[in-house]
């Protein structure tokens, strides 16, 4: 005994051992067993389908490559045509400056600014106009400073030119005058 109770629905190793080797000299029934035919049948088919998955992942691969050069190539267009628009509109302003009288002139300048105030905010171009803001370096050039009692100091004083986001991602800084103590005097 190995100190192991004696369980009938376990068997010895022998017996297992003796079961594989008996399992492995049985002969294989020849239905069984698939013949050279059918088994060149199954490889011609998986290498077609491989071939033919290596073709559709290289015609994805080459329509992608496509469709990214045509997306840096046209992803002005629609922007290009709203800036036309704003272009017609000066050289209207220009042909008509030798007969215009200046308030109509203003007017024109006003609107072709208003289209394209509009043509930038379709495609995600919002302005930044900080005047009286706290100064941010991450959105603000500090050009200068200037003692002022009007406004609290570290905010912005003056813009002298205004900035630009894309989409929420800076594109220029608003350049400015940032407000200082008062001078003592």
């Amino acid at each position: 005994m190995n100190g192991q109770p004696d369980r009938p629905d376990i068997e010895s190793d022998e017996e297992i051992i003796d079961a594989e080797q008996e399992a492995a000299e049985t002969p294989l029934d020849a239905e069984a067993t698939p013949t050279l035919e059918a088994l060149q049948a199954k490889a011609d088919e998986n290498w077609d389908r491989y071939v033919r998955a290596m073709a559709e992942a290289d015609n994805i691969r080459k329509r992608a490559a496509r469709d990214i050069e045509h997306a840096h190539r046209y992803a002005l267009e629609n922007f290009s045509k709203d800036l036309l628009a704003v272009k017609d509109s000066l050289e209207m302003g220009l042909a008509a400056a030798d007969t215009a009288d200046a308030e109509s002139l203003l007017a024109g300048s006003e609107a072709t600014l208003k289209l394209l105030a509009g043509s930038l905010e379709r495609f995600g171009i919002s302005e930044i106009d900080p005047e009286g803001e706290p100064f941010d370096p991450e959105r603000h050039e500090a050009m200068t400073m200037q003692p002022s009692g009007d406004v609290e100091p570290g905010s912005v004083l003056t813009v002298i030119q205004k900035g630009y986001t894309l989409n929420g991602r800076l594109l220029r800084p608003a350049r400015v005058i940032v407000a200082s103590e008062p001078a003592d005097g």
